[in-house]
């Protein structure tokens, strides 16, 4: 009986049991390794650290030059002044000196003849906000993006790039 019992600990080939990879330990000693030997292998690929082929010098000269960056045309606005929507009895007051990036020199014509209208929209969509829509990144994001929409709204078909505060007092 004695012998059976060692004979139970040993399998068919006449060595200890063998020992199975337990999830944790494949994961531990396999794979994360072969992750991190991937991951550092993709850094230096990507960093430049191998080198690259030299260019000709034959494509480098029959390169054409990138072309010039676009000229920035800005166009001021009137200062504007609108009262904040409050809650209690003080009033809060907002003035704004905005400018506008255009997109082509030749719009400013279009900028002029509906000035008015993009008065009159600015103005209107302001003095609904509430001091809390005008506070953090976040808010000034929001206003930027809804004054741009309504002034390409307002001069369409001519495009306006950016709405770009240059002062902003809210007493």
């Amino acid at each position: 009986m004695a012998a059976d019992a060692v004979g139970e600990d040993f399998e068919e080939g006449g060595g200890p049991p063998k020992k199975k990879f337990s999830g944790k330990k494949l994961i531990l000693f396999i794979v994360l390794p072969l992750l991190l030997l991937i991951g550092v292998g993709v850094g230096v690929y990507f960093s430049g650290l191998l080198g690259s082929d030299p260019v000709p010098e034959e494509t480098s000269q029959e390169a054409a030059p990138p072309p010039p960056p676009a000229q920035a045309v800005f166009f001021d606005l009137p200062e504007i002044i609108v009262n904040l929507n409050s809650s209690g009895r003080r009033s809060t007051f907002l003035k704004m000196n905005i400018s506008l990036e255009l997109q082509n020199p030749s719009d400013i014509g279009r900028i002029n003849e509906v000035m008015p209208r993009i008065i009159d929209n600015f103005q209107v969509y302001l003095r609904e906000l509430r001091i809390e829509d005008l506070q953090g990144s976040a808010g000034m994001y929001r206003l930027r993006e809804e004054l741009l929409r309504r002034v390409n709204l307002a001069v369409r078909p001519a495009r306006v790039r950016d709405v770009l505060f240059r002062e902003m007092l809210v007493q």
